[in-house]
């Protein structure tokens, strides 16, 4: 076991309904051990030469570098973006209890 080895992944997706979809699929693939859906953001970002500007709903996703490939494709499959915002960021540290309940939790597919 590594010390540095849970991830957070960062997504965004249109609406509350389409988020919980795809939380719910990650936890129950046991591809992540929790999914945070956060509150709607108001977004700013230019696509194709234009600025846009959308309200989007964030996941926190949390999992392992062990379980991280599967998930990001199975993220992208699910997500209705052409060019979906997926961004893994590295846990340094935290309360080893928590940190060692995301490694069990995602250590084997469920079942």
């Amino acid at each position: 076991m590594q010390q540095n080895d849970v991830v957070i992944v960062l997504t965004t997706l249109p609406d509350v309904q389409q988020a919980r979809v795809v939380a719910n699929a990650l936890v129950e693939l046991g591809l992540a051990a929790c999914v945070n859906v956060g509150a709607p953001v108001h977004s700013v970002y230019r696509w194709q030469g234009v600025i846009e500007q959308a309200e989007e709903v964030p996941l926190l996703i949390k999992t392992t570098q062990q379980r991280r490939a599967e998930l990001l494709d199975r993220l992208v499959s699910l997500h209705p973006y052409d060019v979906p915002e997926v961004i893994v960021v590295p846990v340094v540290d935290g309360h080893a209890p928590y940190l060692d309940w995301v490694r069990e939790v995602t250590a084997s597919p469920a079942s």
